[in-house]
């Protein structure tokens, strides 16, 4: 008798399964000590897979609690790809629908943020504009679009996440203020960082994404945040290398 494919995957996954009826070994015997060795080895791997992606979560919860949520979480999202990078994205969503983490409102969040630097980590090279590229008159600048690094990343947030995650990464960082945080990670030399974004960057990245010039999503944003700082966000992108290229828009003649 023969194992389906799914019904394999799901006592694979699940510890408490009992091991398919029929399996056999290359021996033609019995395979269910091998399948509880191998089962076993599936769910340690995956298990510290979930510790080296999400290291924060790890620290804030104890390494004990992760694991039990890693054991959850790979029943309910089992892997989609081979490829351990992609392990994961859906953790941030499967801990806000945790009502046993409900009163931690924050997790998700830090672990959209440690998902954002994987990503970041692992996006495709894009080489960066020169850092002169904007050496050019007021006039021109505020005229221009700009091109961004797939490896740029914005998070934003209700909670202190950027705080959070540098008091549990940093020795001596302060504790987290009861704050919202907007993050801006960029891969200078192929290393993800994260930078705490003034008030109104994030609102002026996302127009900039939208194809609006750097005046035009400096206006719409400065209209509801009159204190946003268009040079230090412009600033962040330039240091972190995240501008690939910069467009002036020809006024009509």
């Amino acid at each position: 008798m023969s194992v389906s494919q799914t019904t394999f995957h799901a006592a694979l996954l699940d510890p408490a399964a009992a091991i398919p009826e029929g399996l056999l070994d290359a021996a033609a015997q019995p395979a269910g000590r091998r399948f509880s060795v191998y089962r076993n080895n599936v769910a340690v791997s995956l298990t510290d897979a979930m510790h080296q992606a999400f290291p924060v979560i790890t620290k804030l919860l104890g390494a004990q609690n992760m694991d039990g949520l890693a054991g959850i979480f790979l029943r309910k999202h089992p892997p989609s790809s081979p490829l351990m990078m992609f392990y994961g994205e859906e953790f941030p969503g499967f801990l806000a629908g945790m009502e046993q983490l409900s009163h931690l409102g924050y997790l998700s969040d830090v672990a959209r943020l440690e998902l954002a630097l994987r990503q970041s980590y692992h996006a495709a090279d894009k080489e960066a504009a020169p850092t002169d590229a904007l050496a050019i008159p007021p006039e021109d600048i505020m005229r221009a679009r700009l091109g961004f690094a797939p490896s740029m990343q914005v998070v934003r947030s209700d909670w202190p996440i950027f705080s959070i995650w540098r008091f549990n990464t940093e020795d001596g960082a302060p504790k987290p203020a009861a704050v919202a945080e907007d993050i801006l990670i960029t891969r200078p030399d192929y290393d993800p960082a994260p930078h705490l974004l003034p008030p109104g960057g994030a609102e002026w990245i996302s127009g900039l994404q939208a194809g609006r010039t750097i005046g035009g999503a400096f206006e719409e944003t400065a209209a509801q945040i009159p204190e946003f700082d268009l040079g230090a966000t412009l600033a962040l992108l330039l240091q972190g290398g995240a501008i690939t290229s910069v467009t002036i828009e020809r006024l009509a003649t």
